[in-house]
């Protein structure tokens, strides 16, 4: 399984241009199995998400998995999940977390096989980051199935990724900024029988210009007693 995590800000490009039809190209180079989203929606009015669904669908299979409040909305606080319409059966649900901010986490509970995606966004303070990434520890401590944590953590050091030992936190590497990715903010956090096949930052000419981030990408191999 490929899984994927990017910020799109919004569909804002580095020429300050929203272009949803860009970040569609990117995901299309990327080919994920599952993509989390951050920045899906925008900040004000009616929080209208920016993503084309008709042509994620047409063109590269995604779903649009619903974890909306409002009407108009892709994600919940801008966090949004991206299926492949392969996987035939799943169940979603949002997640509070300490915040000041307008933040959450987003999940998608996979039936086969058997797996939960859990995407992140997280506050952009050390105090109320050191909140959030305990409320994740414990989230994941009371799953008896694999998640994989993935999104932007706004966090550049590993060591205050506080989980389980026997989770693997991981980096891909520098995905911000995308003109000169020199920070590492994105993260996946694997727990339970998963294998991190490999994993990379996505460079690209048009990933370059797409978002201020740069998407991350790992790919899965699940161990024998994992379904």
């Amino acid at each position: 399984m490929r899984v994927a995590s990017y910020n799109i800000r919004k569909a804002v490009g580095l020429d300050w241009r929203r272009d949803p039809g860009r970040i569609v190209d990117v995901l299309a180079e990327i080919d994920a199995d599952i993509v989390v989203l951050q920045e899906a929606d925008k900040r004000a009015g009616s929080r209208a998400g920016v993503l084309p669904l008709d042509r994620l669908e047409r063109e590269l299979g995604y779903e649009l998995v619903d974890v909306s409040v409002r009407p108009q909305s892709h994600g919940w606080h801008g966090n949004a999940i991206l299926v492949r319409s392969s996987f035939v059966s799943w169940s979603s649900t949002r997640i509070e977390i300490p915040t000041v901010e307008p933040r959450g986490v987003v999940s998608m509970l996979l039936s086969d096989p058997v797996v939960e995606v859990v995407g992140v966004h997280l506050g952009l303070t050390p105090s109320m980051r050191r909140k959030q990434i305990e409320a994740l520890r414990q989230l994941v401590d009371k799953r008896d199935h694999p998640v994989i944590l993935a999104g932007d953590f706004n966090e550049w050091n590993n060591s205050r990724l506080v989980f389980d030992q026997a989770s693997q936190v991981i980096s891909p590497g520098p995905s911000f900024h995308a003109a000169h990715p020199t920070t590492t903010l994105d993260w996946f956090v694997l727990t339970g029988p998963l294998h991190a096949v490999s994993s990379f930052v996505h460079t690209s000419n048009l990933a370059e210009r797409a978002s201020d981030h740069l998407p991350i990408v790992i790919d899965i191999e699940f161990l024998e007693n994992a379904q």
